[in-house]
């Protein structure tokens, strides 16, 4: 059973919730990348001749970037970057010389092979002032950045804003032809509330791409973009006509069954698997598998929210235990004791090592009795640890059931 200690709610503590929901309310996490942004983030490039251009979202743990031009990587822990003082402080962050800034002068960013001297951040605000991430111009050489040019990144930081009030409305994945996360959970709802009414069977899977970023790396994104559309052109191969099929990030996807039950739907799962991993992929001839998590309506899991989270924890146990295979949620289940999962968004601590050590990460999912957590980097996460929800009055003993290098599943003691 949880054992729940209350602390004090800091008025940061609150306004880092309000803030972490209208992040959860565009759920733009880990979506795919965007041409309207990709453009925002040209200009910014051309308009400051600077190296790097981004877009970012920023949750509990990490900033993620939705676009950017100049870095080699897609996201940093959040300790690890400037763009937290543009969240703190909620205002423009402008650093001419790091090397001359107490702040960022010992900086790994600084003194090692990134080589940053300037840094131009703004907030990315909603329309309700909450700060979702950050809009930034970055370059390897110390420059000067007048009142006109704070001007104009803040304007493109607006324009990035609209886009993605734009984006809302988008519900077809240009890449894979699949619908976009939001356009999927909103006709699921609609199956779903159906089901109920009559009665009858629905599945959920979730399926996500073995070793994508090693793809990405190895061959170069041209190949990882043609993976995905093979993944997907196979699954709607696979699937019926009333069948839903979308994509849930990068290399997620999600396919709603109406009228199967748990039983049919990991038939229908394995089915794809194997015909996702016995064909190739493009001129390299890629070899490619993926992980399938499943889940089905029942008395507790009655909304797309929560069979998304069973599914998706059920994935992540397909992936500790392998990869390339099919886990039913039900199956999880001996390991936990309710089973009611709901996705959320909020800040979180696990302590371990006597409460010496502690390490952000973002709770993406939660019930009664286990949880989804989301971490820069797993390795070295002991099997039991303390889970903190800040600024909620909550702490509880995890043991981990299921973990890859950025997730963990973990059931309350």
């Amino acid at each position: 059973m949880a054992v729940v200690r209350a602390f004090g709610q800091s008025s940061a503590d609150q306004r880092e919730i309000d803030r972490l929901a209208a992040l959860d309310a565009f759920d733009l996490l880990d979506t795919p990348h965007d041409e309207g942004l990709d453009r925002v983030v040209g200009l910014i490039k051309e308009i400051f001749t600077v190296e790097i251009g981004i877009v970012s979202l920023i949750d509990a743990h990490r900033q993620w970037y939705k676009s950017c031009a100049g870095m080699p990587v897609d996201e940093m822990p959040r300790q690890d970057t400037f763009c937290r003082y543009v969240v703190d402080s909620e205002e423009p962050i402008i650093v001419q010389d790091a090397t001359r800034d107490i702040r960022f002068s010992q900086h790994p960013a600084v003194t090692g092979e990134g080589h940053i001297r300037f840094y131009a951040g703004v907030p990315l605000k909603t329309k309700t002032g909450h700060t979702i991430g950050t809009v930034c111009a970055i370059d390897r050489r110390p420059r000067s950045f007048g009142n006109r040019d704070l001007t104009i990144l803040t304007e493109l930081s607006g324009v990035a804003m609209d886009r993605i009030a734009l984006m809302q409305s988008a519900a077809t994945d240009s890449l894979t032809e699949a619908l976009t996360r939001r356009a999927f959970k909103q006709e699921a709802d609609q199956l779903i509330s159906l089901a109920l009414r009559h009665q009858h069977d629905l599945s959920c899977i979730v399926l996500d791409v073995d070793h994508f970023k090693r793809v990405n790396d190895t061959h170069g994104h041209a190949a990882g973009d043609e993976v995905l559309k093979s993944v997907a052109a196979t699954c709607k191969a696979a699937l019926r006509a009333g069948d839903l099929f979308g994509r849930l990030g990068g290399e997620e996807f999600a396919i709603l069954l109406p009228h199967v039950d748990r039983e049919g739907a990991v038939a229908a799962a394995e089915k794809v698997r194997a015909l996702i991993a016995g064909h190739h992929v493009g001129e390299q001839a890629l070899k490619v598998t993926a992980s399938f998590g499943i889940s089905a309506l029942s008395i507790v899991g009655k909304d797309i929210e929560t069979l998304l989270a069973q599914a998706d924890a059920a994935m992540y146990k397909a992936k500790h235990t392998g990869r390339n295979r099919c886990v039913s949620w039900s199956s999880l289940q001996a390991e936990q004791t309710e089973g009611t999962r709901r996705r959320v968004l909020k800040a979180g601590s696990i302590v371990f090592n006597d409460r010496r050590s502690t390490i952000d990460c973002t709770v993406r999912s939660l019930g009664s009795d286990s949880a989804g957590l989301s971490v820069s980097n797993s390795a070295g996460i002991p099997a039991e640890f303390l889970l903190s929800i800040k600024g909620e009055g909550f702490e509880t003993r995890c043991r981990v059931i299921a973990q890859d290098r950025q997730n963990l599943e973990v059931a309350f003691r």
